[in-house]
């Protein structure tokens, strides 16, 4: 059986919905072209609250669950997955604050986070690690209650414009346990030391820009450590899989996306005299689409659903991730072979889709890990 959406649920998409058709459209085109985000469209989106929505309410959110982020960002990504992935990422980000920060943290962060006053941006990819966060090798030493951090960071989204940078480093690279040898400090971007690069020529999201960031002898207080340090990993997989169930929830709006271009093309376009949505080929195609979005869907509902700021699924995270990826881009290429010829232009929708698909399934997260994790859930 489903999940049955409430009457609120059912509200906050629609008021997603019309405020994504309304503001994107306008901007999409030329962001995507540009590789630009005004963050005056994210400053509007947490005026009207749908930037932060699973914070409690103590620090000015609006206290729903991360059910309810998903749920925004698949209507977000339905319109442009590049736009809503700039506008809503920071918010993920501040999970970290909000389940292990202290505080101080969360009472001086997460509400400018949620008014759009300040922007958070994760930094964990490195250039030579990749996804592997066991190998992250930038080093932050303790030197008299001061964190010395030295070190690159790669593909950190809106780490251009970001004000604060929650960096997972190596703090106790003699631990005899691999689990405890990192941290996640919190690093102003503005601090002396931290230099940065913005990445240019993405394939897909171009709207969600990245940059490159280098530290060198960058020094942060003992108090910007989120949570006891050496919790860096767990904390890792712990955001990872609220990472993973975002994605998913982009991949299904994506997916969604590439359905409605197809299904209205193929009525609009003719063949022998009669619209191409009546030649089974091209219905087979729709159905299979429409299928596969309903079975992603249900996977990354009950992924949000089953959060527990304690007890994490994450295979079946990895699995709602996964599924959603290749469902996107099962959609978005059917899509554009509906288009045929004109779908291979950028005058058409189902292009900027097509490409965008692919970033859901490249997302950040060892490949091998996640079929580790979905392993121990099967074998289990």
């Amino acid at each position: 059986m489903g999940v049955k959406l409430n009457s609120e649920q059912v509200d906050i998409m629609k008021a997603a919905r019309e405020f994504a058709e309304k503001e994107f459209s306008e901007v999409m085109q030329e962001f995507d072209k540009d590789e630009v985000f005004d963050l005056g469209l994210l400053r509007k989106a947490c005026e009207l609250g749908f930037v932060g929505v699973s914070i409690d309410e103590a620090y000015e959110g609006i206290g729903y669950s991360y059910f309810e982020h998903c749920l925004i960002t698949e209507e977000f990504a339905a319109v442009d997955p590049g736009i809503g992935l700039a506008t809503l990422y920071p918010a993920v980000v501040a999970e970290c604050i909000r389940i292990f920060g202290d505080g101080s943290q969360k009472k001086n962060l997460l509400p400018k986070i949620i008014a759009g006053e300040i922007v958070l941006a994760l930094a964990i990819t490195e250039p030579d690690s990749g996804f592997d966060i066991y190998s992250v090798s930038t080093t932050a030493a303790l030197e008299n209650d001061t964190w010395v951090i030295n070190g690159d960071k790669a593909f950190v989204l809106g780490g251009d414009y970001a004000d604060y940078i929650c960096l997972l480093a190596l703090t106790d690279p003699g631990n005899p346990s691999p689990e405890n040898r990192h941290s996640f400090i919190l690093v102003p971007k503005e601090t002396q030391g931290v230099s940065w690069k913005r990445l240019e020529g993405k394939l897909g999201m171009r709207a969600a820009t990245a940059a490159k960031l280098s530290f060198s002898n960058v020094k942060v207080s003992l108090s910007h450590c989120v949570g006891a340090p050496g919790n860096g990993i767990s904390q890792a997989r712990a955001l990872q899989c609220r990472i993973n169930t975002m994605v998913a929830a982009m991949g299904v709006g994506i997916a969604r996306a590439a359905l409605y271009e197809g299904a209205n093309y193929s009525k609009r376009r003719h063949a022998f005299e009669m619209p191409i949505c009546t030649f089974q080929g091209i219905q087979s195609k729709l159905i299979e689409m429409a299928t596969l979005i309903r079975a992603a869907r249900g996977l990354y509902y009950e992924a949000a659903l089953s959060f527990n700021d304690s007890k994490i699924d994450y295979g079946f995270t990895a699995m709602a991730k996964r599924f959603s990826g290749k469902t996107a881009l099962k959609c978005a290429d059917e899509a554009l072979q509906i288009h045929g010829g004109y779908g291979y232009f950028d005058e058409y929708r189902v292009q900027r889709l097509y490409r965008d698909a692919k970033v859901v399934d490249l997302w950040e997260g060892s490949k091998e890990l996640e079929r580790q994790d979905i392993l121990k859930t099967i074998l289990n």
